[in-house]
């Protein structure tokens, strides 16, 4: 996962519920993020997953991304659905992602899904981590 300057915008807000007994986030995703999430828990076969978006010590920017899927909801978990694709952010990864918003590339250059997160002030030159 990479920081990038995309300018896709989210899905509506409107589309977006939190889940019962679980304090909502500020994680925004993208159409076409939310149909290649949806087309890969389809092939999964399961209904239990969600989009897990944190941020972990690392890279050589300091912090880095981890874009996962996971059944578990732990305490302090910050959950939204987007239109069926619930997206986790744990209580810590919070403050760094507040405002970010989830993409998917589909390009003959690129593919795969990018972060463009506000709270980023720089990246290292791989695009792999952020301070």
């Amino acid at each position: 996962m990479s920081e990038s300057t995309l300018t896709a915008e989210p899905i509506d807000a409107t589309v977006a519920t939190t889940t019962v007994d679980a304090p909502a986030h500020k994680v925004g995703i993208t159409p076409a993020a939310g149909a290649k999430v949806r087309s890969l828990l389809d092939q999964e076969g399961r209904d239990d997953l969600r989009l897990r978006v944190a941020v972990q010590p690392g890279g050589c920017s300091g912090l880095i991304y981890q874009l996962y899927f996971d059944e578990r909801m732990l305490d302090g978990d910050g959950v939204v659905d987007f239109d069926g694709v619930e997206v986790i952010v744990d209580k810590m990864s919070v403050p760094y992602l507040e405002g970010a918003t989830i993409d998917f590339e589909d390009t003959i250059q690129k593919q795969g899904f990018t972060i463009d997160n506000p709270n980023a002030s720089g990246s290292c030159a791989c695009g792999d981590s952020f301070h």
